[in-house]
């Protein structure tokens, strides 16, 4: 199924049959967790007031479905129609969900082991503009724009996954909107992909094209590689009707479903920072109750998202200090409850990829990896709080999430690492460790080298042109559009697709040449 040309990450070193694999510096699923902005005493604080307001408030306008299955599992419907839970029910909950699950590839290189505070990077979000390539003006987002993004995605190694980041606003209805993203991120990467639904309706739609993609009829369920991102809450404290239903539908078809609560502190969440983890702690474990009631062996990921609000002006602000502590504090709960998480990290406020967003990401996405953060959404490729994209950022954005996951991995103690043989005999012999075979060796695997941010001297660099990292950034871009399509999903597949849905990306636009790039 894979295109076996495709560049992949080293993950079992270099080096044909017998040859002594080389650990790279930088893998997916590193170890978080140092970094804790709450004590064990605040953690527990915090989830004790999400379980009195799932208790003692509960959530309204639940679905008719949900609410049958909820109160025969022991939750109730109170005189204000609030769908209460008990606190029993939802410790028994949270001791029953899956710890660690494969959240699965469409090529299984690409199988990420979700849990225990394996840290993984990749994108997400629902920008409805991007910036144009060639005019650098923002416009609305299109089918192509994420089928271009996907094939990005699919070249860079420290994103790990591609939750669709663009609303394609050239499809007329919410069901060709679901329809046309699932496949062009299907179509541009090999990669597990997620895609947030409308409904039920689009669930069940999308159903045949993964089974087709997978090889055939149930092939999907055996390997689920989309997830559904399903915000199944209106905070504070409501149901979303239509994302409920997607969540049900989702969970029969044995998709993962990431379970995502974002509300806005100091607008749909309080706007003191432990409150606002606390409400949306408890809209998620609200989520994960109705899951698994629904099926307890379901692949759930803990996506509590507060955001920020600028209380001057009410508007969101990603890549504030505050967010990365709500992020990263949201991490920690979720490690309290040793659940698979989300957190996003790296929304920047910047509308460009300069100083201000490299900054504002590089402090959101660090605290939330050092917080032991399983998956780190929306921290690759977005701008201006959510609203915008550039294609240039998420090369950019690679580059730091390997520095970034680098830092994760820490600092090695061991007896090769602390060697007195190895200093002595420099210091009475060449006098430097140039040389040495533990450098050549440790070059390799202990230290990760950019592909974008630049390292020579003053002196070469002026000599090259001085060249930005944006100017290097765009070349690399237009080179990885111009050359790779993915050909993973067979023509033979394609046209069955294409003769069952209303497919928007034009397959002449899926091939070298086609005259865009």
């Amino acid at each position: 199924m894979s295109d076996r040309s495709i560049r992949r990450p080293n993950r079992r070193g270099r080096g044909g049959a017998g040859a002594t694999a080389t650990p790279p510096p930088v893998t997916p699923g590193m170890a978080g967790g140092q970094f804790q902005p709450l004590t064990r005493p605040e953690t527990e604080r915090i989830h004790h007031l999400a379980l009195r307001l799932l208790e003692d408030l509960g959530l309204s306008q639940v679905t008719p479905s949900l609410e049958r299955r909820a109160t025969e599992a022991g939750c109730r419907v109170d005189e204000d129609g609030r769908l209460r839970f008990p606190r029993a029910l939802v410790e028994d909950v949270i001791a029953r969900t899956r710890r660690r699950f494969t959240l699965h590839g469409i090529d299984p290189i690409h199988d990420l082991e979700i849990g225990a505070r394996r840290v993984h990077t990749g994108t997400g979000g629902a920008a409805p503009t991007i910036m144009d390539f060639e005019t650098g003006k923002y416009r609305e987002s299109t089918v192509a724009d994420l089928y271009d993004i996907a094939r990005l995605v699919d070249r860079l190694d420290n994103i790990h996954w591609y939750h669709r980041s663009v609303v394609a606003r050239d499809t007329e209805t919410a069901l060709d909107l679901d329809i046309n993203t699932t496949y062009a991120c299907l179509s541009g990467t090999t990669k597990s992909i997620a895609v947030s639904y409308t409904d039920g309706n689009s669930v069940r739609a999308v159903q045949p094209m993964l089974d087709m993609v997978a090889g055939g009829a149930g092939r999907y369920r055996e390997r689920p590689f989309c997830t559904a991102v399903c915000c199944h809450v209106v905070p504070p404290m409501r149901f979303a009707t239509e994302s409920c239903d997607a969540l049900e539908a989702a969970v029969l078809a044995g998709m993962p479903i990431l379970l995502v609560a974002a509300g806005q502190a100091g607008a749909t969440a309080p706007a003191a920072l432990a409150g606002a983890v606390a409400q949306s702690c408890a809209e998620v474990l609200a989520g994960l109750v109705l899951c698994n009631i629904i099926d307890t062996n379901f692949r759930g990921i803990f996506a509590a998202w507060p955001f920020v609000s600028d209380l001057r002006t009410g508007a969101m602000s990603g890549g504030s200090g505050e967010q990365a502590l709500l992020s990263a504090a949201c991490a920690q709960m979720a490690g309290f409850y040793d659940l698979p998480n989300s957190v996003p990290a790296g929304m920047t406020d910047s509308k460009l990829p300069d100083a201000q967003s490299g900054g504002e990401k590089g402090y959101t996405i660090s605290l939330a990896a050092h917080a032991g953060a399983t998956m780190i959404h929306e921290c690759a490729g977005m701008q201006g709080s959510l609203m915008g994209t550039a294609l240039e950022s998420y090369v950019l954005d690679n580059d730091l999430l390997g520095a970034i996951l680098r830092t994760v991995k820490g600092v090695e103690v061991s007896e090769d690492t602390l060697d007195f043989d190895i200093i002595r005999d420099v210091v009475l012999g060449a006098g430097h460790f140039l040389g040495h075979p533990q450098t050549f060796a440790r070059m390799k695997t202990d230290y990760l080298y950019p592909e974008i941010a630049d390292r020579r001297s003053i002196g070469e660099w002026q000599d090259a042109g001085a060249p930005d990292a944006r100017a290097v950034t765009r070349d690399r871009v237009r080179r990885i559009l111009a050359e790779h399509y993915p050909r993973h999903i067979g023509d033979d597949v394609d046209s069955r697709l294409r003769e069952r849905y209303n497919i928007v990306l034009p397959r002449a636009r899926m091939r070298v040449g086609n005259g865009v790039w």
